[in-house]
């Protein structure tokens, strides 16, 4: 099972205490993978079609929970792909179907098609536990995570521009950085911050899936942070080997030259004492001086070696 359908499974299974966040979840699903169907008698139906097994019994359960209406199931299963199952959820009476409708303000009272996508003024997305229903609701039916293992990112795929920015604001509402793209025919609500996805889940309340991720998060901030340095010694380690090199070409360059005598006795001490350590850090080199000399005093010493060699190569 994949990360995201983890999350969906989590959410499918936990149902919200208060009739209100039920109303506000199913105006969610029916809003993103519904559709409100009017026949020639004017009679309305409303049908909600998914892929996934665990929205379909989500919403089932919940508008059974929050109406008291049992809805219709029927599932199509695809000729070619076995695994591949399409589940509509129908409620055909025409009252129920109203009922509905109405609580979750998909209708006007014109009893016109119409929603609400303002966030400030609509009355299902109120309360704040109504904005964590109505996200759920959302997620499930057109969200998804990619594998935390590989990289972060979190989206909601919608039809509309403007339901995708009914989303976003939503999600911003809660202090998250939510951007909108376009892909193809469709407008996806994302977020790349591994934080922001675990903050996502919070307020999501698959709480599970938080641990998971969080986990996951930890142990590749501690691998990544074991990478940075073992690389930054490994730069550190070439780069002492090739000053040593630099350094040992200018001396062995003033012995055959000029003679290692003809220096200053400080600069003969640290010219032997280089040829002897080759491998040795500049720290490891002052302490073999007498007296002890500091990384600063070596490489001041070293440094004056090296411009008697670039000299005696002109």
């Amino acid at each position: 099972m994949s990360f995201s359908q983890s999350v969906k499974e989590e959410l499918s299974n936990s149902l919200p205490s208060a009739r209100h966040c039920m109303i506000a979840e199913i105006a969610a699903i029916i809003s993103l993978c519904g559709r409100i169907v009017i026949d020639v008698q004017d009679k309305y139906s409303v049908k909600v079609h998914t892929e996934n097994i665990c929205v379909a019994r989500k919403y089932f359960t919940l508008v059974e929970k929050a109406f008291n209406i049992k809805a219709e199931i029927t599932i199509r299963q695809n000729a070619y792909l076995r695994s591949s199952r399409t589940y509509t959820i129908t409620v055909n009476d025409h009252i129920n179907a109203i009922r509905i409708l109405q609580a979750v303000k998909l209708i006007n009272e014109d009893m016109e098609i119409e929603e609400n996508l303002s966030i400030i003024n609509n009355v299902i997305i109120m309360k704040s536990c109504c904005k964590r229903a109505f996200l759920r609701g959302a997620f499930l039916s057109a969200g998804s995570i990619s594998k935390p293992e590989k990289s972060y990112h979190f989206e909601m795929v919608c039809t509309t521009v403007a339901k995708a920015e009914q989303l976003c604001g939503i999600i911003k509402s809660f202090g998250i950085d939510a951007k909108i793209v376009g892909r193809k025919k469709h407008f996806v609500v994302y977020i790349k911050e591994g934080e922001s996805i675990v903050d996502m889940l919070n307020i999501m309340e698959a709480h599970i899936s938080l641990m998971e991720l969080e986990n996951i998060r930890i142990i590749k901030e501690m691998r990544n942070t074991v990478n940075r340095k073992v690389n930054c010694e490994m730069a550190n380690l070439n780069k002492t080997v090739s000053a040593s090199v630099k350094q040992i070409e200018d001396i062995r360059l003033i012995q055959d030259t000029i003679g290692l005598l003809s220096l200053k006795k400080s600069l003969q001490e640290i010219a032997v004492i280089r040829l002897e350590n080759p491998d040795a850090s500049l720290k490891e080199l002052g302490a073999m001086l007498s007296p002890a000399v500091g990384k600063s005093g070596v490489n001041h010493r070293l440094r004056k070696l090296s411009e008697i060699a670039d000299g005696l190569r002109h």
